[in-house]
């Protein structure tokens, strides 16, 4: 588990992170929704060490962050940015070989190679490989940036809005594959998400965050609920339960 504790973050005098608090338990998925500019990118950078927090602690494990070496953190947990700019020309394959680098050291073994083979297959990118990621759709090139993440094969998976640039059939593949990642592999998947539906309908637990703090958090239940949404978002809802998942029907009258 990764326990968040008064997490803050503030540029000048304006905060853009406040007292955060979160659990992201190994085995479920964990969504981070809010407006834009709640701060839910800034947590999960802190949380990840990419960014520096002014206060709180990040407990990974049994251990805090602060006390990780890069190299062995590494191992532990995985993070897939919001913005991923490569310059140089890589195949899809080359690119996922790079999610092997903490544990191999650029000396990929067969079992290195049997991992990418995997994480090519979860992302159903097998058949495309070996082409140039400068032949890609926008899609496939962040199907591509998922399986690196994938072939990392860390206990923490940290994705910053995976489903930029995915149509809505790439996009229930990408959220079956992370709830296949947490379930049956015991990882514990944290993702920054805008499509709440998406959220509520994939997701084991939200932690839902306005102007740098978080209102609530919890099971999916407990927080995909009118009053919360409606504080939230600042419109009107609609919360409709089909299957046993909560939908959210919002308007603006």
């Amino acid at each position: 588990m990764i326990k968040l504790t008064g997490l803050s973050k503030k540029y000048g005098k304006t905060f853009v992170v406040q007292d955060a608090d979160a659990l992201f338990p190994k085995g479920e998925v964990t969504s981070i929704i809010g407006p834009n500019g709640a701060g839910k990118s800034t947590l999960l950078s802190m949380a990840s060490r990419l960014t520096q927090s002014d206060a709180g602690e990040v407990l990974i494990g049994d251990k805090l962050l602060a006390e990780w070496e890069t190299k062995e953190l590494a191992k532990h947990l995985a993070v897939l940015r919001q913005s991923n700019n490569i310059n140089m020309r890589f195949t899809i394959r080359e690119l996922v070989s790079f999610g092997r680098f903490p544990h191999s050291q650029g000396r990929l073994t067969q079992a290195d190679n049997d991992i990418i083979d995997q994480a090519l297959g979860h992302l159903g990118i097998e058949d495309i490989q070996h082409r140039y990621l400068d032949q890609l759709s926008g899609g496939q090139r962040q199907m591509s940036f998922i399986a690196m993440v994938v072939a990392q094969d860390t206990d923490y998976v940290f994705l910053d809005e995976p489903l930029n640039n995915l149509d809505i059939k790439h996009s229930v593949e990408i959220m079956h594959t992370l709830r296949r990642l947490a379930h049956e592999f015991d990882k514990a998947v944290v993702i920054v998400i805008h499509d709440i539906n998406f959220a509520s309908c994939y997701s084991d637990n939200i932690v839902a965050m306005k102007k740098g703090q978080v209102i609530k958090s919890g099971t999916v239940h407990e927080v995909v609920e009118q009053s919360v949404m409606e504080s939230l978002y600042e419109i009107p809802f609609d919360i409709r339960e089909v299957d046993g998942r909560r939908v959210c029907l919002y308007f603006n009258s």
